[in-house]
């Protein structure tokens, strides 16, 4: 105890300064082989710890730039889907439509043909002819309608979800199926007209003929009833 005492004086036993006594046994501490050892832990611990960090944050970027990446793939993919998808749909809309407008345009050809031959035997061409030619301005309008209808469903499609353009398919092909079955029954009917009104003039023509066979047979018999008395009278 006396001896450690000693050490922290000069020869006169002045007091060394606190930062002198601090200083020598710091150097002395650090200088000695469990200083040194000390030493040489913490700093493999802190370099344990950086290699440890940036093995982490390496780690955590490579992770997030595999997910962004498949992220990215997975929505061009689903784009790409989406967008066939929308393709294949327009496609099919069209051929359809192409198909009701060739479909529609030959029934108001034959209808018209058909018109045509029965208002040359008949009497009532002006009216037949008004007929057909708004059974065929309908018909016009209505596949106008329908091609613009395709045309702004198909525009819409491209937009929206595929769950969208079903239903939007769903509806045109409705709507197509509808004004074909309404044509069709306006075709029915005109004809049906027209049967009837060949009919009347059939019934017409054969009353008619009715009507004047009855007046010769008349005029027969009242020569027969005059050319009679006459006989008798001169037997």
């Amino acid at each position: 105890m006396g001896t450690n005492i000693r050490t922290k004086f000069h020869e006169d036993r002045e007091i060394k300064p606190v930062f002198e006594l601090s200083r020598d046994f710091i150097g002395t501490y650090m200088l000695s082989p469990i200083g040194r050892s000390i030493v040489v832990v913490v700093v493999v611990e802190v370099v344990v710890v950086v290699v440890v960090v940036v093995v982490v944050v390496v780690v955590v970027v490579v992770v997030e730039v595999v997910v962004v990446v498949v992220v990215v793939v997975v929505v061009v993919v689903v784009v790409v889907v989406v967008v066939v998808v929308v393709v294949l749909v327009v496609v099919v809309v069209v051929v359809v439509v192409v198909v009701v407008v060739v479909v529609e345009v030959v029934v108001v050809v034959v209808v018209v043909v058909v018109v045509v031959v029965v208002a040359v035997v008949g009497v009532v061409v002006v009216v037949e002819v008004v007929v057909v030619v708004v059974v065929v301005v309908v018909v016009v309008v209505v596949v106008v309608v329908v091609v613009v209808v395709v045309v702004v469903v198909a525009v819409v499609v491209v937009v929206v979800v595929v769950v969208v353009v079903v239903v939007v398919v769903v509806v045109v092909v409705v709507v197509v199926v509808v004004v074909v079955v309404v044509v069709e029954v306006v075709v029915e009917v005109v004809v049906v007209v027209e049967v009837v009104v060949v009919v009347v003039v059939v019934v017409v023509v054969v009353v008619e003929i009715v009507e004047e066979v009855a007046v010769v047979v008349e005029v027969i018999v009242v020569k027969v009833q005059v050319v009679v008395p006459k006989v008798r009278f001169t037997t």
